[in-house]
C-alpha cells in the first residue's frame, strides 16, 4: 500500500506526505505560473531569437533548486509507489501545468539518468498534446542510444507504471513506451 510505503520513506502518513509534495508542487506552479502564461508576440521577426536567449523558467522564477527536488520526490514516490500513488502524482501533473511546462531534469547520459527521465514523461502522461511527448520520446532515446544505454529494458520497466489510458487516441503512454521498446 502507498501509505505505509510512504510513512516508511518520507515519514509521517502517506495523506500526509500527498498534502506536503501537492503543497511544494502548488508552490513551484505558481512561481512559474506568470512566466509559462506570459504571451508571446510571434508578430515580433525576433521572437524566436528572444526565447532563446531567455533563461530557462526555473531559473528566471529563481526556483531550480526546488522544483528539481520536488520533481525527484515525486519520481522517487512514483517508482516506488502503488497503482494509487501513481493515479495521484499524474492528477498533479494534469493540474499545474506550469510546473508540468518548466520542471525538467537534465538528461544524465546513464542508465539510471534514461530511467528518471521516462519516468518523468510516464508521470506526465502525454501532457496536453501526445505529439510532444512523442517527439521528446524519440529525442531522448537517441541521446541513450549515442551514450550506449540499452533502451529497452528501461522502456520495459517504466511502460509497466505507466498509464493505460488513450487520451488522445494515439496510444496509452504504457503503449507508446512498449512500441517504442520494440
Amino acid at each position: 500500500m502507498a501509505t505505509a510505503l510512504l510513512s516508511s520513506v518520507h515519514g509521517g502518513s502517506g495523506m500526509e506526505w500527498s498534502a506536503g509534495i501537492e503543497k511544494r508542487v502548488a508552490l513551484v506552479n505558481a512561481a512559474l505560473r506568470p512566466i509559462a502564461e506570459e504571451p508571446v508576440d510571434v508578430g515580433d521577426p525576433d521572437w524566436e531569437e528572444r526565447m532563446r536567449e531567455r533563461p530557462c523558467a526555473m531559473d528566471e522564477a529563481g526556483v531550480r533548486a526546488e522544483a528539481e527536488a520536488v520533481l525527484r520526490a515525486v519520481l522517487t514516490a512514483y517508482a516506488d509507489g502503488d497503482e494509487d500513488l501513481r493515479i495521484f502524482l499524474r492528477g498533479l501533473f494534469e493540474h499545474y501545468t506550469a510546473f508540468r511546462w518548466a520542471v525538467h531534469l537534465p538528461f544524465e547520459p546513464t542508465p539510471e539518468g534514461f530511467r528518471l527521465r521516462l519516468l518523468h514523461m510516464s508521470a506526465v502522461d502525454q501532457g496536453s498534446d501526445t505529439r510532444d511527448e512523442l517527439l521528446a520520446l524519440r529525442d531522448l532515446c537517441e541521446d541513450a542510444r549515442q551514450a550506449g544505454i540499452d533502451i529497452g529494458p528501461c522502456l520495459r520497466e517504466v511502460a509497466e507504471l505507466s498509464s493505460r489510458v488513450d487520451k488522445y487516441g494515439m496510444g496509452s503512454t504504457r503503449d507508446i513506451l512498449l512500441r517504442t521498446a520494440r
